[in-house]
């Protein structure tokens, strides 16, 4: 016990000599008390909420259409796809947790101060496309809820969201937990709202259970890889890795006892866990309706617009067709995109302050990262006169994308979290270590192979 006493007393000294002026989100860092000596469930429930945060970037509006288009053209197939991306989102959100909570940094600092100049730029604007692709689908997703809910045009639902941005500054000033108690409340609704839709259509159990099983037909078939590389991209969020890495950090905790450190590891990553595994149900069911109403109807789902008319049609989904199922739909689809919304700002703020050093009032700060984001997606709303089909295009490349950037991310957080002068005890054990490295190089080819083909 002396020498892992020792060793984070280490990590505790290179946090002084290394630290920088402002910790990562300051203005919530350490700021929500938890209880001592409460009991387990007790404990956890004041621990619960990052985790919240952290899930709904893997069930935004981008793996909707992914994961509805892969059941409603493969079946059950790429359920498995859906199941080892949850599997991998619990090992590397474990791992960023980890890093922020012993380091006293988050993943974007820690980035920074370890590599060059210019390594460290061409780092950020790989991250911050990563962002814009990632908001490209929660924009377009409020966007195009608005207007099914409510009659606005495209445009001017696209344009609403940029101010949803002021809702954050609001919460913020009401007090974290109360932002984590929000998103967990529109993750619920999200879940019971496909949970029902799912028990509506009545999907084949025996096909569900047997799509969690891995077929070598989806290395092999083009467009099932494609898909299943877009599922994998909308899944695991290389800006949650950013964002677990800072908002762990959230509860107070003494960075330089180890007892202290290991429980706060400990809940942080049990509510990291179930919440990821709520977002892994919430895919599994958007993949499971798409299969269960739409394979083998040869509809045209590529649009939300398609989905939301589709589950009022009896045509294509037979007789529980009805306006409620799409309405349903259409509230779900606006609180993927509003929850998701604002763990991207908040991850957006992480990387500017991280890696440029970005320093301005935080309202400010907040509205410069909404507008990066926004200001591709109204271009294009403009160019193609707010034509959905042609917006839409842009999100299965989106979630593609987001998959080849994931690895920019991944390397540098299984670097740091197995270094064990900067991590000490809690470095990666030898099976994370090694397992983590396995799924990077795995990815890094696919995505290799994804782009050959492809540009071939």
């Amino acid at each position: 016990m002396k020498n892992k006493t020792d060793e984070t007393k280490k990590s505790s000294k290179f946090i002084k000599e290394t630290g920088t002026q402002r910790k990562s989100l300051d203005e919530i860092n350490g700021t929500i008390e938890v209880p001592e000596d409460k009991g387990y469930f007790r404990t956890l429930l004041a621990y619960t909420g990052p985790g919240a945060l952290i899930a709904v970037g893997y069930m935004d509006p981008g793996n909707w259409i992914t994961s509805i288009g892969g059941g409603a053209q493969f079946k059950y197939t790429l359920l498995s796809v859906v199941l080892l991306s949850s599997l991998i989102a619990m090992l590397l959100q474990a791992m960023s947790a980890r890093l922020g909570i012993v380091t006293g940094r988050d993943l974007a600092q820690l980035t920074r101060e370890r590599t060059s100049r210019w390594a460290g730029i061409g780092l950020w604007i790989i991250t911050e496309l990563a962002i814009m692709a990632t908001d490209i689908a929660e924009i377009i997703g409020s966007g195009i809820a608005l207007e099914l809910l409510f009659g606005f045009p495209l445009i001017v639902g696209i344009t609403i969201t940029a101010f949803d941005v002021l809702i954050l500054l609001f919460l913020m000033k009401l007090g974290f937990h109360k932002i984590e108690a929000i998103v967990a409340t529109l993750v619920a609704v999200i879940l019971l709202v496909f949970a029902y839709e799912v028990f509506l259509s009545k999907p084949d159990t025996l096909g569900v259970l047997s799509g969690y099983v891995p077929r070598a037909e989806i290395l092999t078939n083009q467009p099932m890889l494609y898909l299943a590389l877009g599922i994998v991209g909308a899944t695991v969020m290389p800006h949650d890795l950013y964002l677990g890495s800072s908002i762990s950090q959230t509860r107070k905790y003494d960075i330089h006892d180890e007892a202290s450190v290991k429980k706060t590891i400990r809940f942080t990553i049990a509510d990291s866990n179930i919440q990821l595994t709520l977002a892994f149900i919430v895919n599994s069911l958007l993949l499971i309706l798409g299969a269960a109403l739409f394979y083998g109807t040869h509809s045209d789902l590529g649009r939300f617009a398609d989905l939301f008319n589709a589950l009022n049609d009896s045509k294509i989904v037979g007789a529980i067709a009805s306006p409620m199922l799409s309405m349903l739909f259409a509230i779900a689809l606006l609180a993927s995109g509003q929850s998701s919304t604002i763990t991207g700002t908040l991850a957006g703020q992480i990387i500017m302050e991280g890696f440029i050093h970005l320093r301005m009032p935080l309202w400010a700060q907040r509205l410069l990262t909404r507008l990066m984001s926004i200001t591709p997606v109204l271009i294009f709303a403009v160019y193609y006169h707010g034509n959905e089909a042609k917006i839409e295009s842009l999100l299965t490349f989106s979630q593609v994308f987001l998959s080849i950037a994931l690895p920019f991310a991944m390397v540098p957080l299984i670097i740091f979290t197995s270094d064990k002068k900067l991590m000490g005890p809690f470095a990666n054990r030898p099976w994370v270590k090694y397992t983590s490295w396995i799924v990077a190089v795995i990815l890094i080819i696919l995505n290799l192979q994804l782009i050959w083909t492809t540009l071939a």
